[in-house]
């Protein structure tokens, strides 16, 4: 059974749901406001959700994990420093060449800036998390059971922190902030070959340290990135992701439904901002979730605001990893059932609480609706309630009951033909 044939006046209940989501997240933002991963109001925000799911839940699990605080961006401004110091030493060596110090010491804090860069930021490892100190979060399950014997679990997810803004996009939008990126990343290139260079001919080379200097608004931009003074409220990203899988449950209680097999899950994530460390935490407290014998898929579902750009992103965390082929086949046809056709997208840049699931071997794809470039929201002050868009935030709720439905009935397919 489709979720429109579910019950009568589908349509009209569907406006009803995506207005309870709305309404919520209004309120989160109001009485609640910022939440930075591993604070009070992180986990306030995930009661006060759970509570708006009210009996629709049979059980509210809730667990706890330790999170580094913002270690996980926190490379941006150890590698502006790191390559300030470079500069310094390499310019002090400009005026003593006859001394060889300077390649040495770039070498050294090239190969620190790389390891943070290809740790922290592509593969979403805790390489400089223990240098940090250390905060609780927490993930929240609200569980509808299944009538009869489990042999299916869909978990709707969506992460309730939000980001430290990001200084540079909410001054000039996408354009500067990838110049804030790729200009100081230019410089570690161009230091990396001078460097290799003097260390290979065991000369220092005063013209190649000066030309550096060119750099330094890019390192200093690295080290000012994180405006650490503002977290954003994240109306859009993720509180709408977190009351998408509410309203999935909302919508499944107020009408009675109930699944013979089907275990449904909301889970609000935690630290998802600090390098999805919520996702992670679930993925290894839960072995059960890759456990076969109940078939589990984790569909993660982030900002749902830009109508237009609708998809499925079955390449996450910079597109190094690949997500379950029949998990973004469900989640394809969850969208045609819905009347919409979802295309594949690339995460090119950043990961999604999906990754981490993926990366533990469990079934899991994407869902999101925003501008890739990105838009001048995303993570910035701008991220406001009155900024959602409920047309699209209906649609989410519709594809997602549409997926749990198609999931009931057929489980994990390679195609739905």
């Amino acid at each position: 059974m489709r979720a429109s044939e579910s019950i009568p006046n589908f349509r009209s209940g569907l406006r009803m749901y995506a207005n309870f989501a709305a309404r919520t997240i209004k309120k989160v933002c109001q009485e609640i406001g910022p939440r930075e991963a591993g604070t009070k109001a992180e986990l306030d925000a995930q009661n006060f959700m759970a509570n708006q799911v009210g009996d629709a839940a049979d059980e509210v699990k809730q667990e706890e994990f330790k999170v580094s605080h913002r270690a996980f961006l926190g490379w941006l401004r150890l590698a502006g420093i790191f390559m300030l110091i470079t500069l310094v030493v390499g310019i002090s060596n400009a005026f003593f060449p006859e001394v060889f110090y300077a390649p040495i010491v770039a070498a050294v804090f090239c190969v620190l800036t790389a390891i943070m860069i290809f740790g922290e930021f592509l593969f979403y490892k805790p390489v400089i998390d223990p240098f940090f100190k250390k905060v609780t979060s927490h993930n929240t399950y609200c569980i509808r059971k299944a009538a009869g014997e489990t042999k299916r679990r869909i978990i709707i997810a969506g992460h309730s922190d939000s980001s430290i803004e990001w200084r540079f996009t909410h001054i000039g939008g996408a354009p500067l902030m990838y110049v804030a990126y790729v200009y100081p990343a230019v410089g570690l290139v161009y230091t990396v070959i001078t460097t290799i260079y003097m260390l290979v001919t065991g000369e220092i080379v005063p013209a190649l340290l000066w030309i550096d200097c060119a750099f330094i608004p890019g390192y200093v931009g690295l080290v000012i990135f994180m405006n650490y003074k503002i977290c954003v409220d994240g109306a859009n990203d993720n509180l709408t992701g977190c009351m998408t899988g509410a309203a999935v449950l909302k919508f499944m209680g107020d009408n009675n439904i109930r699944f013979e097999n089907t275990e449904v899950i909301a889970m609000f994530s935690g630290a998802e901002e600090e390098g999805l460390r919520g996702a992670k935490a679930a993925a290894k407290l839960h072995p059960e979730f890759k456990n076969s014998e109940v078939e589990t898929v984790f569909i993660a579902f982030d900002t749902i605001t830009d109508y237009d750009d609708m998809a499925i992103y079955h390449r996450d965390m910079s597109g190094l990893t690949k997500h379950c082929r029949k998990a973004c086949a469900l989640l394809k046809k969850g969208g045609e059932l819905a009347g919409v056709n979802l295309p594949y997208a690339l995460l090119f840049a950043g990961a999604s609480d999906a990754a981490a699931m993926t990366q533990a071997g469990i079934h899991a794809t994407t869902f999101a609706a925003m501008n890739p470039g990105p838009p001048k929201y995303y993570h910035t002050r701008d991220d406001k309630a009155d900024i959602l868009n409920l047309k699209t935030i209906e649609k989410g709720v519709e594809i997602a009951l549409e997926t749990v439905f198609l999931f009931d009935e057929k489980g994990l397919q390679e195609s739905y033909d």
